[in-house]
């Protein structure tokens, strides 16, 4: 069964950040999501998620970017055990990862395995904590030039050679709409390599039904292949956002 989460860091973007997630729990919805957690007040996140009896869906681990270069991961192992106890308070269970911008000096295969080994070392805490990194190819075309990783497959590959029940991909349907297509045979052909969707619509990344991915046959696809993870709504409403939420919440119930 598909369940939704509501990024705030896109909508309701205009409301103060604490007041998102009143909003978040106005629309209906009883899951939200956001990105960078440091420069956030985590005790007052924590306070109206449970005013509202929400969840924390995920959020992105820090520090971000890193996992391209070896240099830099002997920071990974403090920042994961920073970011677990920050998503213990607020009890989440999925915790996004950056792998970084492409670096020259390196090929991409010298990257590639950088990413692998650096993800190993820190694969046990997150056993340990019971907490699921979610590794996330990024479009280069549109949004993210120079990013190391905007292939699916070979996210998927990488989460193989990882090994571990708790490093998987987070697959945004739009990054993949715009870099490869072929959605629906790429998600339900690695659904036990996938622990998170995001959606938006291209171009613009609009709430679906304002692009060309048809929205409606992608979530019944998924859903009959067996994925019951959480879809994430990481969009910029074109329009009234309760009224986009509740188009997509009717959406994913006919299909559940």
């Amino acid at each position: 069964m598909i369940k939704l989460s509501v990024c705030i860091e896109m909508i309701f973007a205009d409301r103060p950040f604490e007041e998102r997630i009143d909003c978040v729990a106005k629309a209906g919805l009883g899951a939200f999501e956001f990105w960078d957690w440091p420069a956030k007040d985590i005790e007052r996140i924590n306070e109206r998620r449970r005013l509202h009896n929400l969840e924390v869906a995920t959020f992105v681990m820090e520090p971000r970017g890193r996992l391209v270069d070896a240099g830099a991961h002997a920071e990974l192992k403090e920042g994961l055990r920073r970011s677990i106890a920050t998503a213990q308070i607020l009890g989440c269970r999925n915790l996004i990862v950056l792998v970084g911008r492409e670096v020259s000096a390196l090929s991409r295969q010298e990257q590639h395995d950088n990413i692998v080994r650096g993800l190993k070392q820190v694969a046990p805490l997150a056993e340990d904590a019971a907490v699921t990194l979610l590794i996330e190819p990024l479009n280069v075309l549109v949004d993210h030039a120079g990013f190391y990783l905007s292939s699916s497959q070979e996210a998927f590959q990488i989460v193989a050679e990882v090994g571990s029940p708790n490093v998987k991909v987070l697959f945004d349907i739009y990054h993949q709409q715009i870099s490869e297509g072929n959605l629906i045979a790429n998600i339900t052909a690695h659904l036990d390599l996938i622990g998170y969707l995001h959606v938006a619509d291209v171009p613009g990344r609009h709430e679906p039904g304002t692009g060309e991915i048809n929205y409606a046959n992608v979530m019944r696809q998924i859903n009959k292949a067996g994925y019951n993870g959480y879809v994430g709504l990481e969009y910029q409403p074109s329009n009234d956002p309760y009224q986009s939420l509740k188009t997509i919440t009717e959406m994913v119930e006919a299909v559940n």
